[in-house]
């Protein structure tokens, strides 16, 4: 299976830069760029428009195709595929050459793009070969070959000096480390670090369809372990958990020894040198009874749950009338501990939806509360404390945003709101997206987190975090 080539689109659809394609006609990118137009600019909305389009061949001679396309930013990025290629390798494939973006140009746009067109086709011809195949895609092995941006390489360009080429040609600064000469290909040799540390991130995600009635139609929650390694030599690291058996679906960084997570459920590794994802993994509980062959074969067909709790509960009233309708709003925490932070709630009123009239206020509780740097909060009271509301006429969508919302507190939004429509069509479901600091679903815990280094005599600091995101759709 190979991809045909890659294809990067600004806000407009218009193409900024792409990777050279195994097709030899010049007309087959062009089709995929007029195909995802088409089909953006036929969709009431970007969010509607199916990830996977189907491009019809243009002459008899040549075979259709399909690309796969993803949003980032405002960037669109493009994978052309034909003949019998998974999706899903293509989609893989373009979530790894956007982290590497990331790691070399920070923020990826099309500005960051256009000053740094030679690095990005670099990378092009790096990490997809003529054939297209995947090739080097990790980071601290492309970094050998492709020298990320900085000062210091420009004005070497501006004055005729190949800096990049005279580290590979094995002469001057690059003669004693070379491109590839490390064993493992996800870390380089030679590291040196006066400080050295390591810390990772449990970083989970609880998504959830709630009913009117407050039952959990659907839930889940995908957890990923992020480290950020500063490590000398080439240290070996193991990490173990006290309840590995919350952990399920586990995929690994290549740098983990797999035989010793099956037989024992430690990670075992040689950490890349900088920020990587150790492991993803889908939270479940074991604590429920083991199902039998009936319920087994009726939990194919339903929805799947987790035993998390909701955050919060919602209480809505939306009386509809004609030409418009009003709503009244009642958010709850349900958390004791723990405050929800950034909360934005979203309500489609439907096309044609104006004239909104709108108040925000606190109820009642919620006093202090532990914050995530671990001091004591008081919270204020007041009309809103902070919330707010705005209306986006274009999408049509109400977002009403709360900063913290403390344990056990209350607030509600009620208004009313006008349509161009003599039947008003609202979304019968408030999108709710929150974050929790210092908190996981899982409740994981790691057990013990030991570096060694055989050739370093060094102590690293080691840090241990997590935090957690939720989304919720209420429906009313």
């Amino acid at each position: 299976m190979a991809l045909d080539g890659i294809i990067i689109l600004d806000n407009n659809g218009r193409p900024i830069i792409q990777s050279g394609f195994r097709s030899t006609t010049t007309a087959y990118p062009l089709l995929h760029i007029d195909a995802v137009n088409d089909a953006l600019q036929k969709a009431e909305r970007s969010a509607d428009v199916d990830p996977v389009i189907y491009v019809a061949s243009y002459n008899a001679a040549n075979v259709s195709s399909a690309c796969c396309h993803v949003r980032v930013g405002d960037l669109r990025f493009l994978c052309p595929v034909s003949g019998d290629v998974d999706p899903l390798l293509a989609f893989a494939f373009l979530q790894t050459f956007i982290d590497i973006l990331r790691e070399y140009l920070g923020t990826v746009s099309a500005a960051t793009l256009r000053d740094n067109f030679d690095i990005v086709y670099q990378l092009f011809e790096e990490t997809l070969d003529t054939g297209g195949h995947p090739l080097t895609t990790y980071s601290n092995a492309l970094r050998d070959i492709v020298i990320p941006p900085s000062l210091l390489n420009k004005l070497l360009s501006v004055t005729g000096t190949n800096f990049n080429s005279t580290i590979n040609s094995g002469f001057g600064a690059g003669a004693a480390i070379g491109p590839f000469s490390s064993p493992l290909p996800w870390r380089k040799t030679g590291v040196r670090y006066n400080n050295n540390e390591i810390y990772f991130d449990i970083v989970e995600q609880f998504k959830a369809i709630v009913n009117k009635n407050g039952t959990v139609l659907s839930s889940n929650v995908h957890g990923k372990i992020e480290a950020n390694a500063k490590l000398s030599g080439t240290p070996d690291c193991s990490l173990n958990f006290t309840n590995p058996q919350v952990l399920e679906d586990c995929a690994l960084h290549p740098c983990v020894r797999l035989l010793r997570w099956n037989r024992d459920k430690i990670l075992s590794f040689v950490p890349p040198d900088g920020r990587f994802t150790l492991m993803d993994y889908t939270y479940s509980s074991n604590s429920l009874p083991s199902p039998s062959p009936a319920q087994q074969s009726l939990s194919s067909v339903t929805p799947s749950r987790t035993n998390v709790a909701l955050p919060f509960t919602i209480k809505a009233i939306v009386e509809l009338e004609d030409s418009g309708g009003s709503f009244d709003v009642t958010l709850t925490s349900r958390y004791s501990t723990h405050a929800l932070e950034n909360v934005v709630a979203d309500m489609h009123l439907g096309q044609g939806a104006g004239g909104i009239r709108c108040s925000v206020s606190r109820g009642s509780g919620g006093g202090g509360f532990i914050n995530a740097g671990g001091s004591r909060n008081m919270d204020t009271f007041g009309a809103s404390s902070g919330a707010s509301w705005s209306f986006d006429a274009q999408r049509a969508v109400l977002r009403w945003e709360i900063p913290i919302v403390p344990p056990s507190s209350s607030w509600s939004m009620h208004g009313s709101f006008s349509t161009t429509n003599r039947i008003p069509r609202p979304s019968h479901a408030i999108r709710v997206h929150f974050d929790i600091s210092s908190h996981t679903y899982s409740a994981l815990k790691v057990g013990q987190l030991k570096v060694m280094n055989a050739k370093e005599n060094y102590k690293p600091f080691k840090g241990i975090r997590g935090r957690s995101s939720g989304e919720v759709e209420w429906r009313w």
